[in-house]
């Protein structure tokens, strides 16, 4: 499965941004994959808080469009939404020990976790994501 992370969503949705282009296209191809897409509640509601913020984007969007696009995303028919197993903790725990802080990359190494746990590869423009041993990601630049 690929896994995008929040920055990859709001790319793919934003017109304006100068990686549209390649987010909408990795977005794209991860539906189509034949492993399937996974989405995160964290990725999702990140991209709700920030596509809707002003002053993060030129043109935010209302509430209901950012979820509306969610809901597009959660009834793809290769979609699969990841929670946390009975391993996350432990794997959370080593991510964030072995990265040696917390702060910014929680969230990073929850999403990490997630992917480790479901043996998924997640899609990023994130250099942070180099920081998780174990981890499988495409860093897309």
């Amino acid at each position: 499965m690929l896994l995008p992370d929040t920055n990859v969503l709001l790319n793919a949705v934003h017109a304006d941004s100068p990686q549209h282009a390649q987010a909408k296209q990795a977005l794209e191809a991860a539906m189509l994959d034949t492993r399937g897409m996974a989405l995160a509640w964290v990725v999702l509601i990140g991209f709700v808080r920030l596509s809707t913020k002003r002053g993060i984007l030129p043109a935010p969007l209302d509430v209901a469009d950012a979820l509306g696009v969610v809901d597009e995303w959660l009834a793809h028919p290769r979609t699969r939404v990841l929670e946390p197993g009975p391993l996350h903790a432990g794997i959370f725990g080593r991510l964030l020990l072995s990265a040696g802080t917390a702060g910014n990359l929680t969230n990073d190494a929850h999403i990490a976790a997630l992917a480790i746990e479901h043996q998924a590869e997640v899609l990023t423009f994130d250099k942070d994501f180099a920081r998780f041993s174990g981890l499988r990601y495409q860093l897309l630049a």
